[in-house]
């Protein structure tokens, strides 16, 4: 039987925190709810920026000399880099108008839930735009296999940290709070 997060003191929607070490008090749902959103609004002013920074350097190469000279798979790379850029943009800013529009309808929850969900999707996106960002500055700067050795290496690093890394940490901290939980 499943138990809820009030009774565990976890975050079921981040995968499990535990509850605050040395007998503090375990936060109300509401409280839990508040802070989870707070921290989305925290992290996506963070990403937020970034993926601005970046898609706004990406419109301006279109109207460089250079990119004129470049062949079709140079532009073709560079469409899928401003849409992923555009798509990651629009999800990486999606839970603030989500908020906009829902603010006072005693949503929380599930406002926590979608943001949650975007801001995943949105980070994937950057990491796309970023590793075809630097695919075409390399290509052009570092050209042939090396160009492509040193993308896959970076974006191997994106999976590794922006993924692998804290799902592994999730799946350990589960690993130890049933431990608990048995004991």
């Amino acid at each position: 039987m499943e138990r809820s997060e009030a009774e565990t003191g976890r975050c079921g929607g981040c995968g499990g925190h535990a509850a605050p070490p040395g007998g503090e008090a375990p936060e109300t749902p509401r409280e839990r709810v508040n802070r989870r959103w707070n921290e989305i609004m925290q992290e996506t002013r963070v990403a937020q920026t970034g993926v601005q920074i970046l898609f706004g350097f990406l419109l301006s190469v279109a109207f460089t000399p250079l990119f004129h000279e470049l062949g079709t798979f140079d532009h073709v790379v560079y469409v899928i880099t401003v849409v992923s850029g555009a798509a990651a943009t629009a999800s990486l800013i999606a839970p603030v108008s989500i908020h906009r529009f829902l603010s006072g309808q005693r949503m929380k929850d599930e406002m926590v839930e979608v943001a949650h969900r975007l801001m995943v999707c949105g980070m994937a996106l950057l990491a796309v735009t970023i590793g075809c960002t630097l695919f075409l500055i390399l290509h052009v700067v570092v050209p042939g296999l090396t160009a492509k050795l040193l993308v896959g290496a970076v974006m191997l690093w994106f999976a590794l940290s922006w993924y692998a890394l804290p799902l592994w940490l999730r799946r350990r901290s589960t690993r130890r709070a049933a431990q608990q939980d048995s004991s």
